[in-house]
This record gives structure tokens, sequence and C-alpha cells, in this order.
């Protein structure tokens, strides 16, 4: 079979861009692959399927997809990922324009299925297994610059929230073994990674399934040790689940960024008790204040959602008050999205659309000006920066507070030429809501 033009696009989480970069490079051997999808042969759309909004984003894209193989010279257009897992015999009668799905556990059937289809043996190919044992891992090429890279330590959840399809898309949850985990951060570092972001459900659940204890922090620990690895970001900590074993570790080591994402969704114990999380408001409160008791400057991420069934105005406003008291350094605000075959969807008093929206927004508003308020104290500071790249006469990167695509940016001038995944120090001199800028103040790089 002649070598094929293979164009992918990635939709949804970092989880998924990880298994995006582990189909480029099994599939990368005997074929070329090319940034356009109007010059592909294969067009390959990994897809999201968690909420509403991510599955019409996924529908358009294909669809999007489908009108270039029309028009260009595209042979084969493929659609993996949740989506195709969680509605994959739907989807095959509302989108014949797909000539290959595969749901998340079938990504090793892609060469095979390409090879069918290319040479006529089959007309379509369809694959959704579930499992609740297979993790995939290996070799990716990356799509993120080569100073940063995600590393996913567990596949799956355990959790259970009555809002959340995950485990039925990715199982149960499972860990990865710690020397798999190594083999591959050091095959990053190998590769120029500077930045690592451990990623999972809930990364501080594991190695409890196949260690028996929670080993977050021992991981960490050997992650560090990592030669050419400067910082190691940590995504998704469930707040109940945080462990002063872990605080220990996050203030103690200096690889550690000192930014935690808590994923609390909520604050009334109402609501938590109805979302089925395990956190009640007085430990996630205990968590956090022990947080920024040990850890010094730590930044902590986090994200609600709003206008869960249920959520009164009292529940509102106890959310609105306690994001006011604890003044997050990031947040990320979502509306509820009813998602059949949870226990939410079924809930009784669903909440209108339009008092969402309206919720979302002022908690919004709110934490821009909690950010703004956060940022102008750094004016003065010097921060260690990773250099992403220029913008006109302005370099741009992050500083340990800002994970990638995400938050905010640093902006800064410099009179020489700087290579992307430097790090410089920056000297604050303004700052805005979620941006900072500054000056070179040490022209010394890493």
């Amino acid at each position: 079979m002649e070598k094929l033009k293979i164009g992918l696009i990635s939709l949804g989480c970092d989880k998924n861009r990880i298994d995006s970069e582990i189909i480029l490079k099994n599939i990368h051997a005997d074929n070329i692959i090319i940034n356009d999808p109007r010059e592909a042969d294969v067009i390959i759309v990994n897809t999201c399927g968690f909420i509403e909004s991510s599955k019409q984003e996924s529908i358009d894209t294909i669809l999007e997809m489908a009108e270039y193989k029309k028009k260009y010279n595209c042979k084969l257009l493929v659609v993996t990922g949740c989506l195709t897992q969680r509605y994959g015999e739907e989807l095959k009668e509302l989108l014949p324009e797909a000539d290959i799905m595969l749901g998340v556990n079938d990504y090793n059937k892609l060469n095979e299925s390409i090879e069918k289809c290319i040479t006529g043996k089959e007309s379509k190919f369809y694959s959704f297994n579930y499992s609740d044992l297979s993790i995939n891992e290996g070799e990716r090429i990356l799509t993120t610059e080569a100073y940063t890279a995600y590393l996913r330590i567990s596949e799956g959840c355990d959790n259970f929230c009555t809002y959340c399809v995950i485990p039925k898309i990715r199982g149960r949850y499972r860990s990865r073994e710690i020397e798999n985990i190594l083999k591959e951060a050091k095959s990053l570092a190998d590769q120029g990674t500077k930045e690592i972001v451990l990623v999972a459900q809930d990364t501080t659940r594991y190695g409890i399934d196949i260690y028996g204890k929670k080993m977050l922090p021992q991981l960490i620990k050997e992650v560090s040790k990592v030669d050419g690895i400067e910082w190691i970001r940590i995504l998704y900590c469930y707040p109940e689940e945080i462990t002063d074993e872990l605080i220990d570790e996050i203030a103690n080591n200096d690889k550690v960024c000192k930014y935690l994402d808590i994923p609390i969704q909520h604050i009334s114990n109402d609501i938590l008790k109805l979302m089925g999380r395990r956190g009640r408001k007085e430990q996630i409160v205990e968590n956090i204040n022990k947080l920024r008791e040990k850890v010094k400057d730590l930044v902590i991420r986090t994200s609600i959602i709003v206008g869960f069934p249920g959520e009164t105005e009292e529940n509102f406003e106890e959310l609105k008050e306690f994001i006011k008291e604890t003044k997050f350094g990031k947040l990320g605000v979502f509306t509820y999205s009813q998602e059949e075959g949870t226990p939410a969807a079924t809930m009784e008093n669903q909440i209108d659309e339009e008092v969402k929206k309206k919720r979302e927004e002022e908690l919004m508003l709110l934490q821009q000006e909690i950010s703004k308020e956060l940022n102008a104290v750094k004016v003065g500071k010097i921060y260690e920066v990773i250099v992403e790249g220029k913008e006109e006469d302005l370099w741009y990167g992050r500083n340990y507070e800002m994970a990638p695509q995400i938050d905010g940016l640093v902006y800064f001038q410099s009179d020489r030429v700087i290579n992307k995944g430097a790090m410089v120090n920056v000297k604050i001199t303004s700052s805005y809501e979620y941006d900072l800028k500054g000056v070179v103040c040490d022209e010394s790089s890493k």
C-alpha cells in the first residue's frame, strides 16, 4: 500500500490530546503526517463527548471534514474518541459520511481499518469496545511545542459523580505503573521537554488500585529526578483526596510548580451531596487553608458548575460568597449540562438555561475582579518564565502560575532573540485581569 498523507484534528481535553499523539505515532511509520486536512488522503477527527457543547463541536467538525472529503482528495474520513465510544451505534446511522469509527479502546485497529477500507476489502469499519483494563500508552508524536508535554498517569474514573459520563466512556480507574510513567518522562525529556503536566481524571488517587495506597507524592519525587525536567505541574486533584504527604511534597520539591488544580465544582453541601461528590465544604476549606499555610505562593485553580438541578438562590449565594472570600488564583465556570444516562439528568428541579447563563456570567465577572486584584500585587516581582513566542515587539510565555492554554500569559520586552522553550527571568511592570507585562531583567536563560 502506498504512503498516505494523514491529517488529524484533536478535540476536547488534554487526555484526548495524548490519545491523538499516540495515534499519530502508531500510524506514522508508513505514512506522512500533515497539518492541512485539505491535503490529506485520510482525515482523522478525535472527538470529545463529555458535555453538550463538546458533542456539538465534535459533530460540526466531522461534518466540516466530510465536506473537505467531497471537495478535496480525501479518501477516508475516520472518527474516533469519546463521542464514538459513547454513541457509536447511533452515529453509524447518523453519520454515513464517516468510513471508519473507533472507540477509545480501539486505536490499535486504526492501521488495519485504514488498510481494509483503502484497498476496498471493506467499505466501512466500526469498533466500540468498552474496557476497564486497557490504558492508552506508548510512544507519541507531540502536538504541543517540545518544551511542554502532558503525561497521563491513569485512565478512567471511580468517582461516579452524578452529572458525569466519564466512567461509562473511559471505564473504571486504573493507574499506570511508575516504571512506565518514568520511561515516558525520560523519553519526553530527551525530546526537549522541560515542563511535564501530570494529568488524569483524578490525579490524587494515583496508585491506589495497583499499589494499595495513594502514590502521587512518590511519583512526583521520581519524575523530578529525570534530567532535563524543570517544572512539574499537577492538574485535577480532588480536594478530599489531598493528603499531608502530598502537600509536603509540593511544598518541598523545587521542581513542582506551586500551582494546583482542584476541581471543587460547588461549595454548598446540599449540592455536593446531589452531585455525588465525596468531599464536603468543611473538608474543602480545611484543605485549602492547609495548602496555603504550607505551600508558599501557591496558586489554586478550580472549576465550578452552576445551575445543577436543585441549586437554589441560597446555594448560589453561598458559592458566590465562598469565591469572594477564598480568592482563587484561577477559576473556570461551567453551566450544568443535562447528560443522558447520568443520575442527575433525571433529577427534579432542573434549572432554566437562562438562569444558568446568568449565574455563570456573575461568577466570571466576580473572578475577573479577583484576578485583577491578585495580579496588581505582582508588579515589581520577578518570575521565571518559559518562553512561547513573540507577537509584534513583545515576547510572551508563562510563569509557574499559568498552565498551558487555560490561563493567562506574561508579555515582556527583550532586545535579543530568545528560543522557544528558553526560561528567562522577567520583572513585572504592569498587570491586567489575566495577563502580566514586564521586561527581561536577567539575560541568562536555560
